[in-house]
């Protein structure tokens, strides 16, 4: 792997086709990935629009990229600008087209201001920024495959955190990107009106039941959760629901590896 040093961007090389692009210089340390195929390649989101992700996979590949966008909040669509084929889920297209439900410009933009470690670009104004707003090229359901050349992704509609929150098998690797399903360190949220607990939920147990994930990658904090935590998960769930739990307003539920807040 070319080693590639940015004031922004830090570059992972998750295997010799798989890289994951992090801004660890923000609160949020955002994650997004690029897979390269034969024919062509994916990045899964495109981070917080503070500096251009496009900077990073013009130095990876030359292979034309598509977008696929896990959900459309704002940490995860600010570089959809810089490309010209996007794909999102049917259920978070209207959020896409016309802004995101629930989640007022003042506060996207006090989200993107504060507890920034690094440097910021001349070009970044979180006084001025605003959240991409654009017409996808493509709207993902579940069960689609993405072909990017001897190298497929499985699509899974996994709603909760968003209406068309979608996770990524990829078939070759085992490799499972779960967006803001599931990551480690701080809750994942589902306390905003536009959230729903209940789909949370299930969405995560849907994930507990796909084969051979060789490695969970979700879109914040630490880089790569092992398998082993979706049976962490799915005890979690039993006991969210037995509990009853699983609405809005019940707060943080801490569990041994990761949190969830209602």
């Amino acid at each position: 792997m070319k080693n590639i040093v940015d004031p922004w961007f830090t570059v992972q090389g998750l295997d010799s086709k798989t890289f994951a692009i992090s801004e660890y210089g923000h609160w949020e340390k955002v994650h997004s990935f690029l897979l390269l195929g034969e024919t062509r390649a994916a990045l899964i989101d495109t981070g917080l629009g503070i500096d251009s992700i496009k900077r990073i996979t013009d130095q990876l590949t030359d292979l034309p990229i598509i977008v696929l966008t896990t959900h459309v909040h704002a940490d995860h669509i600010g570089g959809h600008g810089d490309y010209d084929t996007i794909y999102v889920h049917g259920d978070d297209a209207n959020w896409l087209i016309n802004g995101i439900e629930g989640l007022p410009l003042e506060q996207i933009r006090k989200n993107m201001a504060r507890d920034i470690t690094l440097p910021i670009p001349e070009s970044f104004n979180p006084s001025t920024y605003k959240p991409y707003q654009g017409y996808p090229d493509r709207l993902l359901s579940d069960g689609d495959t993405i072909d990017l050349g001897n190298r497929s992704l499985s699509i899974y509609h996994t709603p909760g955190h968003s209406p068309g929150h979608i996770s990524i098998l990829d078939d070759e690797t085992g490799y499972l990107f779960t967006g803001d399903l599931l990551y480690s360190d701080t809750p994942v949220y589902a306390f905003y009106p536009s959230t729903s607990p209940e789909d949370l939920v299930d969405s995560l147990e849907k994930i507990t039941k796909i084969k051979a994930v060789s490695k969970i990658y979700g879109g914040h904090n630490q880089l790569g959760l092992e398998p082993r935590i979706l049976e962490e998960v799915l005890a979690a769930i039993q006991y969210l629901k037995e509990n009853h739990l699983v609405r809005h307003g019940t707060g943080v539920h801490a569990f041994k590896s990761f949190s969830v807040h209602f």
